[in-house]
C-alpha cells in the first residue's frame, strides 16, 4: 500500500472514530481498533494506538466539563483505574490474536450490559457503597477489563460513578479527568513493548 494511501485511512480512522464519539457518546476506540486492525495493523498495535489518542481527546473534555470534575473521587479512580490498566496492559502481551480479538468481542458486550447496569439491575445498583475501597476496587476491575480491548475504562468508568450516587456530569467530567492517567498508564507498557507505531499514531491522533 502506497504511504499517502495508508495515511489517508489513518487520517479517515482518526476523523470517524472522533465524530462517533463526539456525535453519540461511545468510546471513540471500539471503533477505531477494529478499524486500524482492519487496516493491517496488529491487534496489540491497534490497542496502543488507540490508548495513545485518548488523553488527547479526554483532556479536551476534561477541560470542557472542569467545573464538574469531582476531585476527591478523582484521586480514587486514577489510583484503582492506573493499577488496572498496568495490570492488564502486561497481560495482553501473553495472550495470542485471536484471544484478544474473543475478549475485545466479549468485553464489549460486557461494556453494553454495564453502561445500562443501572436500568437492568437497579436493586445491585442501589446497594454499592460508595466507600474508598469501593471506589479503587470497581475501578481497578473495570479498567482490568477494558484494557483487555484496548481501551482506557472511559465507557464504563461513568455509569459505576453513576452507581455511587454522584450527579451525571461529575460522573461524566471525573472520568474524562480520569481516563487521561488511566490511558497514559497503558499507552507507556504498550510503547515499552514496541506497540505503538509514531506514524500511524500521529495521524490518527
Amino acid at each position: 500500500m502506497e504511504p499517502i494511501t495508508q495515511i489517508i485511512i489513518y487520517l479517515l480512522i482518526g476523523l470517524f472514530g472522533g465524530f462517533m464519539s463526539g456525535m453519540f457518546g461511545i468510546g471513540g476506540g471500539s471503533i477505531r481498533t477494529p478499524l486500524l486492525y482492519a487496516a493491517g495493523l496488529p491487534l496489540l498495535d491497534a490497542f496502543g494506538i488507540n490508548l495513545l489518542v485518548i488523553p488527547f481527546s479526554s483532556f479536551i473534555g476534561a477541560i470542557s466539563h472542569r467545573k464538574n470534575i469531582d476531585l476527591k473521587i478523582a484521586k480514587y479512580v486514577i489510583i484503582g483505574g492506573v493499577l488496572g490498566t498496568v495490570t492488564g496492559a502486561f497481560l495482553t502481551g501473553l495472550i495470542s490474536t485471536l484471544g484478544l480479538a474473543i475478549i475485545f468481542i466479549i468485553v464489549s458486550i460486557i461494556t453494553v450490559f454495564g453502561i445500562y447496569f443501572n436500568r437492568l439491575f437497579p436493586g445491585i445498583a442501589q446497594k454499592i457503597n460508595p466507600s474508598t475501597k469501593t471506589i479503587i476496587g470497581g475501578m481497578f476491575f473495570l479498567n482490568f477489563l477494558t484494557i483487555m480491548r484496548g481501551g482506557s475504562g472511559g465507557s464504563l468508568n461513568t455509569p459505576f460513578l453513576r452507581m455511587i450516587k454522584l450527579d451525571i456530569r461529575k460522573a461524566i467530567a471525573t472520568s474524562l479527568f480520569a481516563t487521561i492517567f488511566t490511558a497514559v498508564g497503558g499507552a507507556i507498557v504498550f510503547w515499552s513493548r514496541g506497540n505503538i507505531m509514531f506514524s500511524p499514531a500521529l495521524w490518527v491522533i
